[in-house]
């Protein structure tokens, strides 16, 4: 397999465009961890030439990162791992804090909990409506000038918010929701990013497994399960969404392919994208290789327009997934 890269300023070698999701492996939000599992899929990834691991603090509270720095011991050279920062929690319910304390305190936790001297790409999880994006910017830039951190980003960032912080930090890239499904950000995130040499890192680009192909009317998921909230996975909409995955089904088998493979490579076909994949088992990471090495074209992507049009006639976007304000 032939793995493609891109590069993010700042990181000294050029990262693989799919990237190893690990929210999932949390546990938080996702059924409780499995931590066997967990490490053997990071490996799992690594030995596809996955060289990106993106995570978070929030991810199971500490687990997610924890698991991730047990995965990595020996093999940390040649990783480029990207984290998180601006979320804080109590009982168990996230909230928005990006002060410049809590960044302290964030990178040293995330720091040991990685078992690393350095992040390489760290990201502001959500704006946060009761500090100031130049304050938040600024620490961040003291740690980057400290070595902590070898590049800045943000995700969840409208173009006002990208356009303050880059004003006072560097700013190598932006993480969005970005799927077949939920396209919010070629109105105006996506063109900005292009043309600010950005790295687009886009998560949900399987839109919860959505997009995997594996899911039928029949499907259930548990209370501790993101699903559970999602407007896309409750009747009426989830049938709509089905329909539309199984004629994406049908159109990608056409072309000799999968609808997972095909919902990878049109992400990666928009621009400086990475695409987040989450997995939290071996298995759920087989075929990436199938989304290397080819491009969909100008009819490919009309028709799959066409099909979402048709299918779909009460969209919905990715805004139940925000948390609260600080």
């Amino acid at each position: 397999m032939s793995v493609e890269t891109l590069a993010i300023a700042g990181i000294p070698s050029p990262v693989s465009r799919i990237a190893l999701g690990t929210w999932a492996i949390g546990g938080w939000m996702w059924g409780g961890p499995d931590d066997r599992n967990a490490i053997a899929t990071i490996h799992e990834a690594l030995d596809m030439g996955i060289t990106l691991i993106d995570t978070a603090p929030v991810y199971g509270f500490g687990h997610s990162e924890e698991v991730v720095g047990q995965a990595l011991v020996g093999r940390r050279d040649g990783v480029a791992i990207a984290t998180k920062v601006g979320l804080d929690w109590k009982d168990g319910k996230p909230f928005r804090n990006a002060s410049p304390a809590r960044i302290r305190q964030e990178i040293e936790d995330s720091l040991r909990r990685l078992r690393t001297d350095r992040i390489d790409l760290y990201q502001v999880h959500w704006p946060d409506p009761s500090v100031a994006i130049d304050d938040t910017a600024r620490e961040l830039e003291r740690l980057h000038r400290e070595g902590k951190v070898l590049a800045l980003g943000v995700s969840n960032f409208s173009v006002a918010q990208m356009e303050l912080f880059r004003s006072v930090a560097p700013l190598a890239a932006i993480q969005p929701p970005y799927n077949l499904f939920e396209r919010e950000i070629e109105k105006d995130v996506l063109p900005w990013a292009v043309a600010h040499d950005l790295a687009v890192l886009a998560y949900g680009p399987l839109c919860r497994g959505l997009l995997s192909g594996r899911m039928t009317a029949d499907t259930v998921f548990g209370a501790d399960d993101l699903r559970a909230s999602d407007p896309k996975f409750q009747a009426p909409r989830f049938a709509q969404y089905l329909a539309a995955v199984s004629a994406l089904q049908d159109f990608a088998r056409q072309r000799g392919r999968s609808v997972l493979a095909l919902a990878i490579r049109w992400v990666l076909d928009q621009g400086p994208t990475i695409a987040l994949w989450g997995a939290r088992k071996p298995e759920q990471i087989a075929g990436i290789d199938q989304a290397f090495g080819w491009t969909l074209s100008a009819e490919d992507k009309a028709e799959i327009d066409r099909i979402l049009g048709t299918c779909i006639t009460d969209p919905v976007g990715p805004e139940f997934m925000a948390p609260p304000g600080g």
